[in-house]
């Protein structure tokens, strides 16, 4: 038996998750859970990293001096794109900004404006977002932000907190491959890309594979926590899609995935990247995988219209879980408008935007808060569908199996909406996707397991799986022909 501790950090909250390997199964538990609370200031979007920091730390300190778990591994998977600058001497130059900061607004244009899309496109693979860490990068360049004129070393989220835990200053391949500027093909960072925009390549660090063992906890670490001297700090699959991906319990060629949770982050797996006019026209990314595959994949805007609304209407004293609002959903009227999920990246007021949307667009006006669920999850539902055909084009073969992973899974009305838009068998769980894609790739580091393969078969042993097949599909197709007149794509 093995004991392995997993932090997963969402763009929500966080937790410390303690994964038992024993006998080719699985069982994970929760031992600490945290808020993930960004910090508005006057001049931006923050992380509360130092928090973060606490927090791992508290969990640390369940596990070993509470719990007294002797520990074979420690991994830390966040979300992609964000990351920290430190100076000459380890130190943070400024906090973290969260990829939702208004400062990234107008960036695509402005970058697009020194390098073409498509060259940059060659070159990273990467789909268009003012979130990507390259925008992030350049804004700072055109405010003339003195954290990156004296920063020494770019650090992503997870790479940070595995400096902290281990000393270890490297950046894994799985996060460093969402900034779009790391090249899928080679393998290497896109330097020739930073030098045309005129942005520091000194401060990238070493690129290390998933899995790497980085070194041992440190002296602080020990002392803060009790756990024991000598334990290892892996490199997992640090983004948390990478993660989740490494734990779909598939098996064959003919499936795709769905990570489903704030972002829905909807692909396949390759083994070489796909970079073409095609996949760029469509605004695909080629992110990297656990044993050097490639996430070919969709970033789409997942639950976080929903979670918006939610926390609106907790805002205005209505309370509702998320299990509440699927069960009002269920009930309300089909199809009452379809929303683009895309149009909806930015936080506050999302019930007021949605209807907006629906005036400016001619549909009736959701009620809240059943109709609004409803017509956020059939939209969701009727993306996935756009996205699954252009997976299908694009690779020239039809897909039978949508894996739904991740906190999403647990949404029953969602996957059987899933099923019924795309007309494909839809496979949900694990929920704790993220967690146990961490753990195993650890434990792939640490020989306990020999390959993905066999990290797979493990969670099929470990976890429940539940099946939606198509039932009542009408209606579906009229709202997609509706769905895709709303995006120009008719």
């Amino acid at each position: 038996m093995s004991q392995y501790l997993a932090f997963d950090l969402g763009a929500e909250s966080g937790r410390a998750i303690l994964g038992t390997l024993s006998d080719s199964r699985l069982e994970l538990e929760e031992l600490h859970r945290f808020p993930n609370i960004p910090v508005r200031l006057p001049q931006g979007l923050y992380w509360d990293t130092l928090r973060l920091w606490h927090e791992i730390l508290q969990g640390l300190a369940i596990a070993c001096r509470r719990r007294q778990v002797q520990l074979n591994g420690i991994g830390v998977d966040t979300w992609g794109v964000d990351f920290a600058l430190l100076g000459r001497d380890g130190s943070l130059v400024d906090n973290p900004r969260h990829y939702r900061d208004p400062r990234n607004r107008g960036m695509i244009e402005r970058v697009t404006e020194v390098v073409p899309r498509q060259e940059i496109f060659r070159q990273t693979g990467i789909q268009f977002m003012q979130l990507n860490t390259l925008c992030q990068l350049y804004a700072m360049k055109l405010a003339g932000a003195p954290a990156l004129e004296v920063a020494t070393r770019l650090l992503f989220m997870p790479d940070l907190f595995n400096y902290w835990l281990s000393g270890a200053g490297c950046a894994e391949q799985t996060i460093a491959s969402t900034s779009q500027f790391y090249n899928p093909t080679e393998r290497r960072w896109a330097t020739e890309l930073l030098e045309r925009l005129g942005l520091p390549v000194h401060i990238l660090p070493e690129i290390v594979p998933a899995g790497t063992r980085l070194g041992e906890v440190t002296r602080v670490v020990v002392e803060e926590t009790g756990v024991r001297p000598g334990t290892p700090v892996y490199a997992t699959a640090c983004h948390d899609t990478a993660s989740a991906v490494a734990a779909v319990p598939a098996r064959g060629q003919d499936w795709c995935y769905i990570s489903s949770g704030t972002w829905s982050l909807m692909g396949v797996e390759l083994d070489q990247p796909l970079i073409n006019d095609e996949s760029l026209r469509l605004n695909m990314t080629n992110e990297v995988g656990v044993a050097g595959k490639i996430r070919f994949l969709k970033n789409i805007a997942g639950l976080w219209p929903l979670q918006e609304c939610r926390r609106a209407w907790a805002l205005n004293g209505h309370e509702y879980s998320y299990g509440d609002l699927a069960e009002l959903a269920a009930e309300a009227r089909p199809f009452v408008a379809v929303l683009d999920p895309d149009q909806f990246l930015e936080p506050g007021r999302m019930p007021e935007k949605i209807a907006a949307y629906c005036q400016q667009t001619g549909q009736p006006v959701p009620s809240e808060p059943a109709e609004m669920t409803r017509v956020i999850l059939e939209s969701l539902a009727l993306r996935y569908r756009q996205v699954l055909e252009s997976l299908e084009r694009l690779l020239g073969r039809s897909i039978s199996v949508i894996h739904i992973v991740g906190g999403g899974s647990r949404n029953r009305l969602l996957n059987q909406f899933a099923a019924d838009a795309t007309g494909k068998t839809v496979v949900a769980g694990p929920s704790e996707a993220t967690a146990a894609g961490n753990i195993l790739v650890q434990a792939i580091g640490a020989g306990e397991l020999p390959d993905l393969d066999a990290a797979r078969s493990v969670v099929r042993e470990s976890f429940e799986l539940q099946v939606f097949e198509p039932k009542d599909r009408s209606g579906w197709d009229s709202a997609y022909e509706k769905f895709c007149r709303l995006r120009g794509e008719v």
